[in-house]
């Protein structure tokens, strides 16, 4: 079963479906070797994603070893599947800016408010996923490699559970797969270093262009268009610098949009359509980031084995043979 990707933010993350979207091309890329799942909605700040968490990632309870735990329930990802996604894009802050005392002051987050939201998004995704992974490889230690095993540190109120379950198999000789996972300070939320089961990358806002806002107004409502913008580049700038350093505070990885397209001249108009949602050329910066952030991890799309045998591969003659072994 190909692994997910999930995609989750405000209506940048909505629209990257869209033709010539950073999430289209990311389908592309990892074509028949991951699903990548949307999960975009249009005008939300971090505040509003929280309410989100329990019904996109809902925890449902499961007894292993002797002990109940929590689990995420990812029946809704992929055909039944329990297995944590092999990475999440976060992507909120443009409307987390908005300005307070302006006409989309509804949307407006106080800075430190929306970083301590995305640690909650962060830890809701990590801790619980880790969870799931030890539930996931429950069920598939029959498939168990040696030579890798996980170190559990303070695993939050779930620590017995994770530790004897991880303590039983080992006493019988089988080291869990899925790599190495350290996790520190889980308590209060505060992961200094995460499990790395699934990565996770943090995408702060992209700049704004303030005319460009005022344009598209005047274009829009004519004169009942707002007469003063209701972002301004200096403010996000203020929420990408959050985004960024909570990243390097819970050990995940970033993409700062806001800087990076601004280093391109004339990138008011070449990126953004509208003064905030992207252009093709936008979209097309947003996936090279993204698919750059994957290879610098682990997640190489031409590194990843197809789902099931390349057409070259299969004998005319004899095609059961190359269905003998399940690729992934």
């Amino acid at each position: 079963m190909r692994p997910n990707i999930v995609l989750f933010g405000d209506s940048i993350t909505q629209e990257s479906f869209r033709s010539g979207g950073w999430g289209a091309s990311l389908a592309d890329a990892y074509s028949r070797k991951a699903d990548v799942v949307l999960r975009g909605y249009g005008g939300y700040n971090t505040r509003w994603a929280l309410f989100l968490l329990h019904h996109l990632f809902p925890l449902i309870e499961h007894r292993l070893d002797g002990y109940y735990m929590l689990i995420l329930d990812l029946s809704f990802l992929s055909q039944g599947s329990t297995k944590p996604p092999v990475a999440t894009t976060i992507f909120f802050g443009a409307n987390d800016a908005a300005l307070a005392g302006r006409t989309s002051e509804r949307q407006h987050v106080p800075v430190e408010e929306y970083k301590e939201n995305l640690r909650k998004i962060v830890h809701h995704l990590k801790v619980n996923f880790f969870i799931s992974s030890l539930y996931f490889l429950s069920n598939q230690l029959s498939r168990a490699v040696h030579n890798s095993r996980f170190i559990l540190t303070e695993l939050s109120n779930q620590a017995p559970a994770a530790n004897k379950f991880v303590e039983n198999h080992n006493k019988n000789g089988i080291e869990l797969t899925n790599g190495r996972a350290v996790v520190n300070e889980i308590t209060s939320g505060r992961a200094t270093e995460c499990s790395p089961t699934m990565l996770i990358v943090l995408i702060t806002p992209p700049p704004i262009d303030e005319e460009g806002r005022m344009e598209y107004a005047r274009e829009t409502y004519g004169e009942k268009a707002m007469t003063l913008p209701e972002r301004t580049n200096e403010t996000t700038g203020v929420y990408a610098k959050g985004c960024v350093e909570l990243a390097g505070e819970l050990g995940v990885r970033s993409i700062n949009l806001w800087s990076k397209m601004q280093e391109t001249e004339g990138w008011q108009k070449k990126y953004l359509r509208d003064g905030l949602h992207l252009t093709a050329e936008g979209n097309a910066v947003v996936f090279e980031e993204v698919v750059k952030a994957f290879k610098e991890a682990w997640l190489d799309a031409s590194e990843m084995p197809y789902d099931f045998p390349h057409h070259s591969e299969i004998d005319g003659k004899n095609p059961e043979k190359a269905f003998q072994q399940k690729c992934l």
